[in-house]
């Protein structure tokens, strides 16, 4: 990790030990263990909606599914953006408005949509004819968007290789909807998740109005709502594009047409990811091929599953690094391999990072872990679930 990076990440989370009494926590529940402060997530969505100006906000339950990460998002008035039964379940089960949501899975079973539909949703997202002829015949209540498909290979995470119609092949599917008798509200899309530029947000849109403009022309309806989906960029080890870059992007190419749409977006990593804070201790500490390596009771496995799954790396810290002591209390850093617990090889969180010297029972600190993290999780090796301790302390930070 750059060591200015390490700098600020150190300052941060310095203050934030204090006001959460983070050596308590871990005093009280060992490691490893997740904070999870639902004033970061309503902190994220305030600065998203200042931003993103008239925009409704929907947020990926499938991120960080908490409950208290739900309830942060619906006491701001947000939205829920669900892809499952099981994801219905949980919103509907903490009583929030149903009609906040919208059902975003392109691909689903007509029970799906049943189920989704009982509810009380009425927003549905699809990409192709034959999921569109699954809406043939259902109450007229009901708006279809289009999904598009924008490759992007800045992204670490590109989902149009899985999901979305191409352009030049979206009136097909447009027709389709229009055929079913439902109403064709508009089209979405998603530029893929941790993207290094802002230009595949700028390309999109401009895109998706260029084929607003052409429906309109060719098949004489009206596209009132553009969803532009998630993926805005959490910095974890390096920086990367902020939402207020963006947030002009998406300004710029909107123009005066924004009053023509229904605007929405499907936050998720950008409302979670500061809100959980991983502990992990040194378990054993050994030197291989003449490297050390120190193994943590945390991994690829567990909460570190991000690693894995999306090619994500989240910053690591010693513990006493936010004691306020002077550097040179903590040693010079040194290149280490950080293992996970598992029998499995390549549960290895870190190679060649950078930490001071560390010893069995030292405490690990990884801010940027309310992600994709517990949810992408196993219980390989019988090893249980990292447990999560609601820690509200009202006054957010930002990374």
């Amino acid at each position: 990790m750059d060591p200015i990076r390490r700098h600020q990440l150190r300052e941060t989370l310095r203050a934030r030990a204090v006001r959460h009494s983070w050596a308590d926590l871990v005093a009280a529940h060992g490691t490893p263990v997740l904070v999870l402060d639902p004033a970061a997530v309503a902190s994220a969505y305030r600065r998203l909606s200042a931003e993103l100006r008239g925009f409704g906000l929907h947020y990926a339950v499938k991120a960080l599914p908490h409950p208290a990460a739900l309830t942060a998002i619906a006491s701001c008035g947000g939205g829920f953006d669900v892809a499952t039964n099981a994801e219905i379940d949980r919103v509907r089960a903490l009583g929030f408005p149903m009609h906040r949501c919208i059902h975003t899975h392109p691909v689903k079973k007509p029970a799906d949509i049943d189920h989704a539909y009982r509810a009380g949703i009425r927003t549905f997202v699809v990409d192709n004819p034959v999921e569109a002829q699954k809406f043939y015949g259902r109450d007229r209540d009901l708006e279809v968007l289009v999904r598009l498909a924008f490759p992007n290979p800045t992204a670490k995470s590109d989902l149009s290789t899985k999901f979305g119609v191409e352009v030049r092949d979206a009136e097909l599917v447009v027709k389709h909807v229009l055929d079913t008798g439902v109403a064709f509200g508009g089209f979405s899309f998603h530029v893929g998740s941790q993207g290094s530029t802002v230009q595949p947000y700028r390309t999109a849109l401009r895109s998706t109005l260029e084929l607003c403009d052409h429906i309109h022309r060719t098949l004489g309806v009206r596209a009132h709502t553009i969803d532009i989906g998630g993926g805005f960029p959490v910095s974890y080890r390096d920086s990367m594009p902020g939402i207020d870059r963006i947030a002009t992007a998406v300004d710029e190419v909107l123009g005066e047409r924004r009053g023509q749409f229904r605007l929405l977006a499907e936050p998720g990593r950008f409302l979670a990811a500061e809100a959980m804070t991983l502990f992990t201790s040194v378990v054993g500490t050994a030197t291989r091929g003449g490297k050390v390596w120190h193994y943590l009771d945390d991994g690829l496995y567990g909460s570190y599953s991000n690693i894995l799954t999306e090619d994500v790396h989240p910053p690591i810290l010693a513990m006493r690094e936010l004691s306020g002591s002077p550097s040179a209390a903590w040693g010079a850093m040194e290149p280490v391999t950080l293992a996970g617990p598992t029998c499995d090889s390549i549960d290895v969180v870190a190679h060649d990072y950078p930490m001071p010297p560390l010893t069995v029972g030292d405490v690990l600190v990884s801010p940027l872990m309310g992600a994709y993290t517990t949810v992408t999780s196993s219980r390989f090796n019988g090893i249980a679930q990292t447990p999560i301790v609601v820690s509200d302390s009202g006054d957010a930070w930002e990374a």
